[in-house]
């Protein structure tokens, strides 16, 4: 019963972080165009790369 606790704490903060983060990135000026932008530069790499990386695992069991 001694990891209950902690976990608890984590799942806490994790979730006061996201209230906390929302109430910045949805407030006014360009915050939110911001975080919009990062979120789609952060998919479109982890895309990229995430292509790249099954074509080097499938080449590695494939013949040539």
């Amino acid at each position: 019963m001694d990891t209950v606790t902690p976990l608890n704490v984590i799942v806490d903060n994790l979730t006061e972080m996201t209230s906390l983060f929302g109430d910045v990135a949805t407030g006014a000026g360009l915050a939110p165009l911001l975080v919009l932008m990062g979120t789609v530069l952060i998919i479109f790499s982890l895309g990229v790369f995430g292509i790249l990386t099954l074509g080097a695992v499938g080449d590695l069991f494939t013949a040539n």
